[in-house]
């Protein structure tokens, strides 16, 4: 016989356990609620959370003053609907990322830290980063930049003549060896917006002017206010070099000094807030040129890994026993482009050859010889014949102007086509769940 005491308590226990899972299942369908509507998807509540939540954890970790969480809603959900109006494109063009190609990638990123891939999750995991969550970004990273380089990098050309004519009207003496460090905030305006909403943005971007200038954190107020797509890295545009810097920008930065703040710029993506943060100069670019030569042996299905190691080791041996390496190279490499050149590549640069093959080069003391090194063509008999350090500034300067001019060609053009894809696109956002 149940007494009514332990009856009562049954009762309580099980009204106490419908209310917890009441609970619960209230909280699961307001995490669940729809918080955008972005074309033919949506993002939810749960999904909002968890993005501000690694967004909160990467903003204290750098000791950044934390902006109200209101706001980095609103800022997150922003860069969520750029980054799914993109990866729907991307999934439409048909770019993936396989998983051979994400496991190379964090491999890259985990060799760039001194640390091997086990050290590198175990690091993420201690920072509060789950390595599940850290390959999706990485993924989403991925197919972003691809989409972009196939609908902008493409069109992106610089000429000789663009070049020549940066060096020729802009680069002054020493002026290529200047380095700024610079943040930005983007107060956006539409495309085909009303005279009221430019005057408004204006008014905004003047007010934001006037607070900088008078102390207030660059950071936090680019997390806050910042519509650009770096506005969660506090606008930190990097440190960059006047080829480097978008020619809208690149007329005043000259003039500033550390520390200073632009008045607004105006572009066709809104207004522009420039901050200098720092400045430093660079020495002349001087690089180590190596004349190197070499014996290919290729594998395939009679000759194996051994047995082209055990072919270069005899060759090795005859070269030390008086044999001249030239010409053996010309008789037993596979590599028949150096060995019509007794095995000479000549003069190399740093970056021109295979990784594996330049790391043993380094290693390697001027007409020493190297153990068999394995690179995806083959195995490798490699001799140092001479070194030089040269100073490459000049062909270096054309390069980096090239290469500046191309950046920022393609930096001006994906901040319109992103805010074009942004203006374009049907987005309804529940201002509720804001």
């Amino acid at each position: 016989m149940i007494t009514c005491k332990r009856l009562s308590t049954a009762i309580f226990s099980i009204l106490l356990c419908s209310l917890l899972w009441t609970s619960f299942l209230v909280r699961a369908e307001v995490l669940d609620k729809i918080v955008a509507v972005v074309e033919d998807d949506v993002i939810l509540e749960r999904e909002l959370h968890k993005e501000v939540s690694e967004i909160m954890q990467r903003i204290q970790a750098s000791k950044t003053q934390m902006p109200p969480e209101y706001v980095l809603r609103k800022q997150v959900l922003e860069k969520m609907i750029v980054d799914k109006l993109q990866r729907q494109l991307a999934e439409r063009a048909g770019i993936t990322v396989s998983e051979e190609m994400l496991n190379s990638s964090a491999a890259d990123i985990a060799g760039r830290n001194q640390m091997n891939l086990e050290q590198f999750r175990a690091e993420l995991e201690s920072q509060g980063i789950p390595y599940k969550s850290f390959l999706e970004n990485m993924r989403n990273e991925i197919i972003i930049n691809q989409l972009r380089g196939r609908e902008i990098g493409g069109r992106i050309k610089v000429t000789d003549r663009e070049v020549e004519h940066y060096m020729d009207t802009q680069g002054k003496v020493g002026e290529e060896a200047i380095q700024y460090h610079l943040g930005h905030i983007l107060v956006a305006v539409k495309e085909g917006a009303s005279s009221a909403e430019i005057q408004k943005a204006q008014g905004k971007a003047n007010d934001l002017v006037n607070k900088l200038r008078a102390g207030q954190d660059f950071t936090q107020t680019a997390i806050s206010q910042s519509d650009d797509a770096n506005a969660l890295k506090g606008g930190d545009l990097g440190w960059r070099s006047l080829g480097d810097i978008p020619t809208l920008f690149a007329d005043g930065i000259t003039t500033m000094k550390q520390g200073d703040v632009s008045d607004p710029i105006r572009s066709p993506s809104g207004f522009h807030v420039i901050k200098m943060l720092a400045i430093k100069g660079l020495d002349n670019h001087t690089i180590t040129k190596t004349k190197v030569r070499h014996i290919l042996i290729k594998t395939n299905e009679l000759v194996d890994d051994d047995e082209a190691k055990k072919r270069l080791l005899a060759l090795k041996a005859r070269i030390a026993d008086g044999d001249d390496f030239a010409a053996l190279a010309r008789s037993h490499s596979d590599d028949k482009g150096s060995a019509l050149k007794g095995g000479s590549l000549d003069w190399v640069s740093p970056g021109d050859l295979v990784k594996p093959f330049e790391e043993a080069m380094s290693k390697l003391a001027v007409h020493e010889m190297s153990e068999p090194v394995q690179t995806q063509f083959g195995w490798h008999l490699i001799q140092v014949m001479d070194r030089e350090n040269k100073d490459n500034s000049a062909e270096y300067r054309k390069n980096t102007v090239r290469d500046a001019i191309r950046k920022r060609k393609i930096e001006e053009e994906t901040e319109l086509w992103i805010r074009r894809l942004r203006d374009e696109a049907f987005v309804e956002i529940n201002e509720d769940r804001l």
